[in-house]
């Protein structure tokens, strides 16, 4: 898992990864360079549009000069934008790529960029180490950069943008930012994603133990740390071993939530799957969903049951009660989401109740709700670690780029999923899926990262030919793809 350490933090990372291999910082350099044109490639940008490079004085514009030079041989008509006055103050390493630049690339001032011209624009003027207010001239290069209506990608991150904080000025608006090693934190956050646009991770060779001796909370997920969490079921496993899981779900009106999550608790593998449903509204259920069972009151012995999840659908008015009763009597880990998140709002003596290490997965407004407002989404996530350190609790912030926050305090940010996925019911099948997990007999922590990133895997795979018509029930008919893409048996 990478983990994502503070902008000010990167160089000295370089410096290790080089200590450590024996590489050079050129050859660094040129890694990431031949990184970025490798993806450039398989994006399949038009030859015979014209290629507008924006350089800066330091090593973000030193990865400029060379990706100028790899597009440059690759056939493209390429053009670098100086955002410095004399190149003998550039960095060692940009100024060597610098003098490698061939004589058919252009060399001119950024003031002689015209806005009208139809090209691509490559942002490689502002790096990782900005700090305090931009320069007047900084400013000015931003704003022409933005007044372009070109396809814009920013290497590493968009110039003007800090890695640790959210913007306060301008920054670059990209199309695409391709970053390297591990993604910054301010690219992760909802905020900035009208200036990060895709988020691309360059692959640089640093192995994900060599960011260990840095201190960070921050980490990003990726498809390869998952399969290492699953458990291994063998030929003679029988249902029970594949968990007995409880859906406390749905009323009137709302019996979509309840028909959503009991589906994915079944896809993800359940072996057993009962629902607690009005008795008025179990004809719906149980032509809906089949092979699950209905529940028609509270069960005088939950224990009977390997996990629950409790909220979707399921109604705020009468049920505090019903929740109170719940954390008396199950005293494992637990899925809390939606109307039963709400229910803890407006009862926070519930708190101290909910049985340790179980997990919430509020979206934004419901985080608010239970939390009070936050500012941004730093804030939030520093008041999702005091609660998750303080109670002992697992939560997840609901969103692109979902963050699990554990018990122990650290953050993940997940990497699957995309835009597709909002739409109604995709958070109910999220909590059908953790308590799917664990029931299997997951331990929490692995319970909700597997929930989170297989979730997300399934809104991919269901909206490749669906897009923006994507609705819940293609993402519960995707979840088996996500075993079959990770070879989980």
């Amino acid at each position: 898992m990478l983990k994502i350490i503070p902008g000010d933090q990167v160089k000295l990372l370089d410096s290790t990864h080089i200590l450590k291999t024996g590489i050079s910082s050129l050859e660094l350099m040129e890694r990431a360079s031949l990184g970025f044109v490798s993806w450039w490639k398989t994006v399949g940008f038009d030859k015979t549009m014209p290629v507008s490079i924006f350089c800066g004085a330091g090593n973000n514009g030193g990865d400029g000069f060379a990706i100028a030079r790899l597009l440059d041989k690759s056939g493209f008509q390429v053009s670098v934008f100086k955002c410095f006055e004399d190149h003998l103050k550039l960095s060692p390493d940009a100024l060597y790529n610098f003098r490698l630049l061939s004589e058919e690339i252009l060399l001119k001032s950024w003031e002689e960029f015209d806005v009208t011209v139809e090209t691509l624009v490559i942002d490689a003027y502002l790096g990782v180490g900005l700090k305090g207010a931009l320069r007047p001239e900084a400013n000015d290069i931003i704003k022409k950069i933005n007044s372009s209506s070109a396809t814009v990608i920013s290497i590493d991150i968009p110039s003007g943008l800090p890695s640790d904080d959210h913007l306060d000025g301008i920054c670059v608006k990209a199309d695409f930012t391709c970053t390297f090693a591990f993604p910054k934190l301010s690219l992760l956050f909802p905020e900035h994603g009208p200036f990060t646009g895709n988020l691309v991770l360059i692959d640089i060779g640093m192995a994900d133990e060599e960011s260990g001796s840095f201190e960070s909370p921050f980490f990003y997920l990726q498809k390869k740390d998952i399969l290492p969490l699953h458990r291994q079921f063998h030929r003679f496993s029988h249902k029970g071993d594949f968990g007995k899981v409880l859906l406390i779900a749905g009323s009137k009106g709302k019996m979509g939530a309840a028909i959503f999550s009991s589906k994915a608790a079944l896809r993800t593998g359940s072996g057993l799957v009962s629902a607690l449903v009005p008795d008025s509204e179990r004809q719906i259920f149980q032509i809906s969903v089949a092979e699950a069972m209905c529940i028609f009151g509270l069960p005088g012995n939950l224990t009977d049951f390997d996990a629950l999840g409790i909220g979707p659908g399921l109604g705020v008015e009468g049920n505090m009660n019903l929740l109170k009763s719940i954390f008396e009597h199950f005293k494992k880990p637990l899925v809390l989401d939606a109307d039963a998140i709400t229910i803890l709002s407006e009862n926070p003596e519930l708190i101290p109740q909910i049985p340790k290490e179980s997990i919430l997965t509020p979206h934004l407004k419901e985080f608010d709700r239970l939390f009070g407002f936050s500012k941004n989404q730093k804030e939030r996530l520093g008041t999702a670690k005091d609660f998750c350190l303080k109670w002992r609790l697992n939560l997840v912030i609901k969103g692109a780029n979902s963050v699990i926050c554990l018990s122990d305090g650290r953050q993940i940010f997940n990497s699957s999923g995309n835009q597709y996925m909002a739409t109604a019911g995709s958070g109910d099948v999220l909590t059908g899926m953790i308590t799917s997990f664990l029931g299997q007999g997951y331990r929490p922590e692995n319970a909700l990262i597997c929930g989170v990133y297989h979730h997300g895997l399934a809104g991919e795979f269901a909206s490749k030919s669906r897009r923006r018509s994507t609705i819940a029930s293609d993402i519960i008919e995707a979840i088996p793809h996500t075993f079959v893409e990770m070879d989980i048996s």
